[in-house]
């Protein structure tokens, strides 16, 4: 096995985009928690040295990611195993069958940036370090979990370019990967392949962020601040994990990145900090295909009729089998996709296809490359607009000189209320809670093109929303509608998402304890973090006291009255009752008739609100606290158990206890968590918590990466961040040259070739 390693290893070289003549060379100094300050003369050098860095922390997952959007999962891991991919788990098999149908690499190549093109040299030079790591330190010296793995390989250029299509996609057709997967027409193919997709209703989503920029009006010291709180996977390749990039005379950038990117994509410079929150706003469309009398792969258009494009897509199996081949369908307006738990199947007469805005988008690394270097708000609402790089996050930023942004542009159809309006078909209005569906029999319907676009399809940032106040702006993944109560935004394309309907919880929550904190005195880093880990629950304070009143004469619901009734109503460690409430909410929070006062455009923050608690709501109330009450009772777990006990990190020797709740609860410091014997563990909410101000000499920054740094289990920096998290604390973060050599961990690692 290791002479075939060996073999693989060489040959990648030899293939490796990188040319044997370049140069490369990267100083990597480590602070406090292991995280990486990486300064070098070029971009190249800049790639080489965090592609270096990360694979020291991160190595395995980082070549088994390359091993997925490589399409080979099957044949390492077994077709019946399962992949973490974007934010749910997928079989290998149509991962596999996804990655290799929808990543279209001679697009890929030709639509990347020039071979000068710092962009260019930033990727290559990962390569390099990337590859220079697995030299290092060969097969005998990986960690555990990947040592003499069949998939551990070299990388080139190729390998790049389908991890940031991956990404780009994450929110979009990635989502939709089993359903793309597994679209086969009548007789032709067993649909049900994909019946665990399902696409549900936007508020149901279980990922979220939210972020804050104040201006110089809301903050002590009239510069501006950011709070950057993205809630993203604790497992899987959507983990950050930070970096400190320093290329003298062009950028100074430090932040996080997820597994691959080359340099920060939220973070601060010397000026500016930004972070992201995902959109409500929608990356795709679907097509509704009128198919052709008796061939179920033909579909029409303007009358016509026209053949579908089969493509055979073959995925290699292990242990010398066969390999599967599956036959795949794509039209003008892209893959055509089933959703069976959603309704959308292929049928004899009709079929739904998918055109994803974010297909084919190289953009992103330049927008983020740029917004590292820019110096105020302004610039970077010219680099979203300009690119439209940005995939599916809103781009929230605070500069030195007070001024706030909100900028909700991304990669977005082109469509208009009008053409949604023109282009409806009967089933439309069926999935507008889920996605815009158009009329695909006819041409007239395809994305309108804008010369003030930069590509072809894609809605102008001039039709986006964007906004820059001195005030405060924040989103919570709600609509461009309300990132400011004091001036909601004109009414836009549906395709950005609703407006004048209803806030989640958190939203809501979050205007009201950021509108409370700024009645009270002005923002500052203390009270920033006071905000962000205050760990309330929106829906607790508006259930706890009227169902606690219901049930105190209930003998049999006593103990569960009591529990809630003694629960200090948030998400704290210590806090008791608070998987009780949690277990509640989830059995009653879509009850019909659920408050009395229903939602009201004119006060959106406060309704709908006051619970009904009278007749038949009442009853079903009452008998909702007695299942939940049965569900802990079942599972072994205390009714007034403290939270830290029920949701912890589950070390070999230590349980570490973790605060933050669901934000379906109306919590900011949002954790989901993933079901285990006895309690839960952290699986999706806080991740990389920033809070920037500015002084006189640059960043004042303070952060935490809450799953810390690295992913193998032996390494000190596996739990550290976790356990300062738990505490509630942040971390100051060095930036200068004489703060990170004070706060220096090691000797200096200068790598070059």
């Amino acid at each position: 096995m290791r002479l075939a390693f060996a073999m693989v290893m060489m040959a990648g070289f030899a293939s490796s985009a990188v040319s044997a003549q370049a140069a490369y060379e990267a100083t990597i100094t480590r602070t406090d928690f292991n995280i990486p300050h990486i300064t070098a003369d070029s971009w190249q050098g800049i790639g080489y040295g965090v592609a270096y860095a990360y694979a020291q922390d991160n190595f395995c997952m980082l070549a088994e990611e390359f091993t997925t959007v490589a399409g080979e999962r099957s044949l390492h891991f077994g077709p019946e195993n399962s992949a973490i991919l974007g934010f749910q788990s997928v079989g290998n098999l149509s991962s596999d069958i996804f990655h290799r149908a929808q990543i279209d690499l001679p697009g890929l190549r030709a639509s990347s940036a020039a071979p000068e093109a710092d962009v260019t040299l930033l990727i290559e030079g990962y390569v390099a370090g990337y590859n220079r790591f697995l030299r290092d330190t060969g097969v005998d010296g990986l960690p555990e979990e990947c040592r003499g793995g069949t998939w551990v390989r070299p990388i080139t250029v190729d390998d790049m370019l389908r991890l940031n299509e991956k990404m780009m996609l994450l929110a979009s057709s990635l989502a939709l990967a089993p359903g793309i997967a597994n679209a086969a027409p009548p007789g032709g193919g067993d649909q049900a392949t994909a019946s665990e997709l399902v696409l549900p209703p936007r508020h149901e989503l279980g990922f979220g962020s939210n972020g804050w920029a104040f201006g110089g009006e809301a903050t002590a010291d009239g510069r501006g601040l950011l709070i950057g709180n993205p809630h993203f996977p604790w497992r899987g390749p959507a983990r950050f994990w930070q970096m400190h990039i320093t290329l003298p005379g062009e950028v100074d950038v430090m932040g996080v990145g997820l597994a691959g990117n080359p340099m920060p994509t939220l973070g601060f410079n010397r000026d500016i900090a930004w972070t992201h929150t995902v959109t409500a706003a929608r990356h795709f469309t679907l097509y509704a295909l009128t198919l052709a009398e008796g061939d179920p792969t033909s579909y029409m258009v303007d009358g016509e009729p026209e053949k579908m494009i089969a493509r055979e897509i073959s995925v290699p199996m292990p242990d010398g089998a066969a390999p599967v081949v599956r036959t795949l369908y794509s039209t003008r307006w892209g893959p055509v996709v089933i959703i069976p738990r959603s309704g959308v199947m292929w049928s004899s007469g009709l079929a739904v296809a998918l055109r994803d805005a974010n297909a084919g988008n190289q953009r992103g690394i330049e927008t983020w490359q740029r917004i590292g270097q820019a110096g105020s708000v302004g610039e970077v609402r010219d680099i979203v607009s300009d690119t439209l790089g940005i995939p599916w996050v809103n781009t929230i930023v605070a500069d030195r000189n007070g001024d706030a942004l909100h900028a909700d542009v991304t990669a977005v159809p082109n469509v208009s209320a009008a053409k949604i309006a023109e282009c409806s078909t009967p089933a439309s209005p069926l999935f507008a809670s889920l996605a815009t569906l158009l009329d695909g029999s006819r041409s007239d319907c395809a994305w309108d093109v804008s010369p003030d676009a930069a590509v072809a399809g894609l809605l102008p940032a001039g039709d986006q929303a964007v906004r820059i106040r001195r005030d405060y702006v924040t989103n919570s993944n709600d609509s461009y509608w309300f990132s400011n109560p004091r001036d909601p935004y004109a009414q836009l394309s549906p395709i950005l998402g609703e407006h004048e309907q209803e806030l989640t919880l958190r939203t809501r929550s979050n205007f009201m304890e950021t509108e409370a904190a700024l009645a009270d005195a002005p923002f500052d880093h203390r009270r920033a973090l006071e905000l962000v880990f205050a760990n309330k629950s929106l829906a607790a304070e508006m259930v706890v006291e009227p169902v606690t009143a219901l049930c105190a004469d209930r003998d049999d619901l006593a103990l569960a009255c009591d529990a809630l009734s003694s629960w200090d109503q948030r998400y704290n460690a210590d806090s008791r009752g608070a998987y009780l409430f949690q277990v509640y909410w989830n059995k009653i929070r879509s009850n019909s008739g659920l408050w009395q006062v229903t939602f009201d455009a004119a006060d959106p923050i406060n309704t709908p609100r006051d619970l009904a608690v009278t007749g038949a709501a009442g009853e079903a109330l009452l008998a909702a606290l007695g299942e939940a009450a049965a569900e802990l009772d079942e599972a072994g777990i205390v009714l007034d158990a403290p939270w830290g006990d029920v949701l912890t990190v589950r070390l070999e020797d230590e349980r570490i206890a973790i605060h933050g709740g669901p934000g379906i609860a109306g919590v900011l410091n949002m954790q989901n968590g993933r079901v285990v014997e006895g309690g839960l563990v952290p699986q999706h909410g806080s991740s990389y918590i920033q809070i920037v101000g500015f002084d006189e000499d640059g960043p004042v920054a303070d952060a935490i990466l809450s799953y810390s740094q690295s992913t193998n289990p032996e390494s000190p920096h596996f739990a550290d961040q976790t356990r300062v998290y738990a505490e509630k604390r942040l971390h100051r973060l060095p930036f200068s040259p004489a703060e990170i050599e004070a706060a220096r961990q090691g000797e200096v690692l200068i790598i070059s070739e």
